[in-house]
């Protein structure tokens, strides 16, 4: 193999990390299928510790009513804040973390999401098979995509719970996982600080100015993975009944740029387009602001997703999660061949 290759592969990622990553996207699957979301809340739980001890900080700095600039200011000195003492952590724990495999891999699975995601789209999916009141579901549907949900029928419901497991996927287990493979601890936490702020400030890129600050590092460090992961869900539509590949593959070409980064982007594409649905569309928020996002799909696609669909877009994230932890394990194996 040349030379310039292994040394290439070297750069990108520590091969080292894979067994620590697998082993941690495992115990994460595992216990978030046991134990459902914590406190109603299926994404990563460094997210949930952000949203405890800043959340309501964050709310009483990023008041409305005051200029543009001076909000921008604000959530600067938060987002600066919390990347130093998530940095500070991250270094304290990597010592510590050496001569402690497992402290490594719980720290790792802190940081992902998967599990409690798919529990939260799995309970809604046999809610509406067994034609059962899905008033059970708003609460975790709502607490994880900061959604008001109070007045979404059953077809808002679908939409936002496949919306919901797309960006989940991206943002809570390709994104954190391909950073720590290529910096280790200290980089994971400073992706999963900043996703967390976006998620808990960004307002999916409506905000006042508060959350422009955090979505703009979460989308320099976003970006790149966000389109592995619609690689991904391209590839598992292969594997997925009733998906056309061909639609998956068409997506790349003609919804190239249609619909903005901080709304889901490629990834809402990556599984609308292969099951022929149309998701997004405007909501509100969980503090009363509105959003406007963009509706994503093919032309002629119907918002009006029966919960047949919620299934066929389950396998398919199980599949790209598969595909994904498959690659992670041949580069394994190949680095080893490589003399890694």
């Amino acid at each position: 193999m040349p030379d310039f290759l292994i040394q290439l592969h070297e750069y990108v990622m520590d091969a080292d990390r894979v067994p620590f990553l697998v082993a941690s996207i495992v115990v994460t699957f595992v216990c978030g299928l046991v134990t459902g979301p914590l406190a109603g809340n299926a994404n990563p739980l460094f997210w949930l510790f952000y949203d405890v001890f800043l959340g309501r900080l964050g709310d009483r700095m990023d008041k409305t009513s005051r200029p543009r600039a001076d909000l921008i200011m604000r959530g600067f000195i938060l987002t600066v804040f919390a990347l130093f003492f998530a940095l500070m952590l991250g270094r304290i724990l990597r010592r510590f973390s050496v001569h402690y495999a497992l402290l490594e891999v719980i720290l790792i699975s802190l940081c992902l999401a998967g599990g409690a995601a798919w529990y939260l789209l799995l309970k809604l999916y046999f809610t509406l098979e067994k034609g059962q009141p899905v008033k059970g579901v708003y609460y975790g549907l709502s607490r994880s995509t900061r959604t008001n949900l109070n007045s979404t029928d059953t077809h808002g419901l679908v939409r936002e719970a496949i919306s919901y497991g797309a960006i989940s996927l991206d943002k809570g287990l390709i994104a954190p996982s391909l950073w720590y493979l290529i910096g280790g601890l200290p980089v994971l936490l400073v992706y999963t600080t900043v996703s967390a702020l976006a998620w808990r400030f960004g307002k999916c890129g409506f905000t006042k100015g508060f959350g422009l600050v955090p979505l703009a590092l979460e989308k320099l460090m976003g970006f790149v993975p966000s389109m592995f992961t619609g690689m991904l869900l391209s590839a598992a539509s292969a594997l997925t009944p009733g998906a056309s590949i061909g639609r998956a593959l068409a997506q790349w070409w003609a919804a190239r740029g249609a619909v903005a980064y901080e709304q889901g982007g490629p990834v809402l594409s990556a599984v609308s387009w292969p099951l022929n649905i149309s998701i997004g569309g405007p909501v509100q928020d969980l503090s009363g602001s509105a959003l406007r996002k963009s509706w994503v799909g093919p032309a002629g696609a119907s918002a009006k997703i029966e919960h047949g669909q919620l299934k066929r877009a389950i396998y398919t994230y199980v599949m790209a999660v598969l595909v994904f932890v498959l690659a992670l394990l041949a580069a394994y194996v190949y680095a080893g061949h490589a003399g890694f």
